[in-house]
């Protein structure tokens, strides 16, 4: 198994990891398209810009976030929905690209999940400082199909926890072209990440983004 430690980001060899049943550690998966795949979320953030949002409870958010696909995941004073247009413009989320469309399903047969459609990627913006505390991702209208999760610049360490909130937490170091799966039993795990670092990655500096895929609708 990888050092979860490592500081390369670029020798090891990719590999695949279970991190039990329904879950897998893709390591390495995407790092031959990171180049297209950063491309492709700058223009997405051009069409709509990356925002912090507000959580239910009244907290700013310290990742920054935007979204592309027939769906994107919002939250606000209201609380955390899909919504098909993009609350700061009126308009509709930016179309998901071929590229990440391409990925996040190859992703999905690899770990086991055939014919994974998403209709939405939410893409996070983390700077030195930010986090993402534990929580399931719970508002897809069916939970049948996984969660594809791409990590791309700094490294970040991903904290994969179990089925209640008070089960013990792994912590998995993340890389640039990392790509995590998760679904069936696994599908309602916990997960976050923790407080990112600082650091310089040379195709993103100081920023991690995260590429998340979701069968919403």
């Amino acid at each position: 198994m990888r050092d979860l430690f490592a500081t390369d980001l670029f020798e090891a060899a990719p590999q695949d990891i279970s991190l039990g049943p329904g879950a897998m550690w893709l390591a390495g998966f995407a790092r031959g398209e990171t180049e297209s795949l950063l491309q492709d979320v700058a223009e997405i953030a051009r069409a709509a810009p990356f925002r912090h949002l507000v959580t239910p409870g009244g907290w700013t958010m310290s990742v920054a976030m935007t979204n592309c696909g027939a769906l994107g995941w919002v939250s606000d004073r209201s609380g955390y929905r899909y919504d098909p247009r993009d609350p700061g413009s009126g308009h509709s989320w930016p179309a998901m690209p071929s590229s990440f469309l391409d990925l996040a399903q190859r992703a999905a047969a690899r770990a086991g999940f055939a014919d994974f459609a998403p209709d939405a990627c939410l893409i996070n913006r983390y700077v030195p400082g930010a986090r993402l505390t534990l929580h399931q991702d719970r508002n897809e209208r069916g939970l049948a199909a996984p969660i594809v999760s791409v990590s791309l610049g700094l490294p970040a360490t991903f904290l994969w926890g179990g089925l209640t909130r008070a089960d013990k937490t792994r912590r998995l170091r993340l890389v640039h072209g990392d790509v995590v799966v998760w679904g069936g039993p696994a599908r309602m795990t916990f997960h976050g990440v923790d407080t990112l670092r600082d650091g310089d990655h040379p195709m993103t500096g100081a920023i991690r983004y995260n590429l998340t895929f979701r069968q919403a609708g």
